[in-house]
């Protein structure tokens, strides 16, 4: 049986208490419903909270990995396209130097010859200085090659590189004074020939490593899609949950403060004992 006092209303104290636990669910459930989060920070679950801040570390770090191995998907592109270029070139000066090893060509003819082929060898240096994305010149005079993160943990990935600037114009004759040098230059073992397949060389190893750059980017990009539905496992806010209980507690709210309004009004009826 309850103590019937003016000095301490104990039904009054029951209401507020469960009040003000409705209110701060209620300022819970709010939080959740605006910032989407369940934990928004180490006060909601610590443990939680501490898991979830390593995975966005893992998050970064894999998006910065990827940011660079784009720049490197640059600088291989820009090779590969010079060095296609270049390839191209180098069919068309066969063909002219195929044209300048005919015995039958007039001094005439052979001038003009020699006159285009110089053209073409200098779209080879144009083609090969002009190859730079980033700094970096793949058929330039970079040693050992250009290297880049992979991954999280620190793997380089090699990029091929190959002096053409020095290799290639070496091997470049820009003009045939007869057609007996032509001829030797188109050989198998030619200087002509060597070039071509220099080139073929380096456009094979750069498109393997333009697949790898690929594969490589987009298994990291897996791994990140995959990290971030983990953590909105750990942080994410059920939201058709917390709408119900939302609601719920809204109700709650207003019958708690309708019952502390009954209990504070409780001690009036003591007045009437004494009438």
């Amino acid at each position: 049986m309850g103590l019937n006092s003016v000095n301490t209303n104990y039904g009054a104290l029951v209401a507020l208490q469960s009040l003000n636990n409705t209110n701060q669910q209620l300022a819970n459930v709010q939080k959740r419903v605006s910032t989407g989060y369940r934990v928004d920070g180490a006060v909601d679950d610590g443990a939680a909270f501490a898991v979830a801040q390593g995975i966005r570390s893992t998050i970064g770090a894999i998006g910065a990995v990827n940011q660079q191995l784009n720049i490197a998907k640059g600088v291989v592109g820009t090779g590969l396209e010079a060095a296609t270029s270049i390839s191209n070139t180098l069919i068309k000066m066969r063909e002219v130097t195929t044209k300048l090893a005919d015995t039958n060509l007039s001094t005439s003819q052979r001038s003009q010859y020699n006159a285009d082929l110089s053209r073409l060898a200098g779209e080879v240096t144009n083609f090969i200085s002009n190859a730079e994305f980033n700094g970096t010149n793949l058929l330039g005079t970079v040693t050992g090659g250009v290297s880049v993160i992979s991954n999280i943990g620190g793997t380089q990935f090699t990029i091929t590189n190959q002096e053409l600037s020095v290799t290639v114009r070496a091997l470049l004759t820009t003009s045939f004074a007869s057609a007996a040098l032509a001829a030797a230059v188109l050989s198998s073992g030619g200087a002509h020939m060597s070039a071509e397949s220099l080139v073929a060389t380096f456009l094979n190893n750069l498109g393997g490593d333009r697949r790898r750059l690929d594969n490589q980017i987009n298994f990291n990009a897996a791994l990140q899609k995959a990290s971030e539905e983990a953590l909105g496992f750990i942080v994410d806010a059920d939201l058709a949950k917390e709408s119900s209980r939302l609601q719920s507690l809204q109700i709650r709210q207003q019958l708690g403060t309708q019952t502390l309004g009954i209990a504070n009004q409780s001690p009036q009826s003591l007045l009437g004992l004494f009438r």
